[in-house]
């Protein structure tokens, strides 16, 4: 069984963002960049499937700057066996990344294709449900638990009021969430296999595929700063403000 994982290239989850003094983008400069953390779920539930017989190759992709390469490589020293770059210098949106990974998996021919159920940039959650229609793979999205079996998967994912389990028939595509695992960290003997493993890079441009935006960015702003509480003396005082002011109440 061969597993397909894209990952994406984020800030740092730690790192508190701030917008370009022009707004018209997130400012990244000197600013510390790591594999999305949904992506660290997904690649660590795949390299298990691995270590535990039921996968036979894992192979980790990412859509993005030459810069990507980093992350890649961390991805090869998780447990990865080789990667691909498919480079471009613009920042993608999801239906383009999808339909650059479609072209991925039609030549790569994975069984399955598990990725973060969204980035922590975006938070589009969007790209896993976009590929699943356009390569008209069954899907399970916010996977918490995953089974092999024979010539399916079971997945169960999280829902309002309780769990629910899904039954796919491979090749299908699954989307990670929180509780599914916790990624491992990397080990430095890892981290120097990772630099001879084989990694890829395809310009988009090879992929001949449409990767034109369909929205533009017009700014990014910070959200306006919370105004101060205001204190009451007395719970006659408070019903009357909730009734009066903020007239959540009758």
């Amino acid at each position: 069984m061969k597993i397909l994982v894209p990952i994406k290239r984020v800030v740092d989850y730690n790192v508190k963002v701030r917008p370009l003094s022009d707004n018209s983008n997130v400012d990244l400069n000197n600013v510390k960049m790591a594999v999305n953390p949904f992506c660290e779920i997904a690649l660590e539930e795949a390299v298990r499937l691995k270590e535990s017989g039921k996968a036979t190759e894992v192979v980790a992709i990412s859509v993005g700057k030459s810069d990507s390469q980093e992350q890649l490589r961390t991805a090869l020293a998780l447990g990865a066996d080789r990667a691909t770059l498919i480079e471009t210098d613009s920042i993608l949106e999801p239906l383009a990344i999808s339909k650059v990974l479609q072209k991925v998996a039609e030549d790569e021919k994975p069984d399955l294709i598990i990725l973060g159920k969204q980035a922590i940039d975006g938070d589009n959650n969007q790209t896993g449900q976009m590929l699943a229609a356009l390569l008209d793979y069954p899907q399970a999205t916010n996977a918490s638990e995953l089974v092999i079996e024979e010539s399916s998967v079971k997945v169960t994912r999280e829902i309002d009021g309780g769990l629910q389990t899904l039954e796919l028939n491979i090749p299908a595509i699954i989307t990670t969430d929180l509780r599914l695992n916790e990624p491992r960290y990397a080990s430095l003997p890892n981290i120097m296999k990772a630099k001879k493993k084989e990694l890829n890079i395809i310009p988009v441009a090879d992929m001949g595929v449409d990767v034109d935006p369909r929205s533009e960015l017009l700014s990014v702003e910070l959200p306006p700063s919370r105004e101060a509480g205001i204190i009451v003396e007395t719970v006659e005082q408070l019903v009357d403000k909730l009734k009066n002011e903020a007239k959540v109440i009758q």
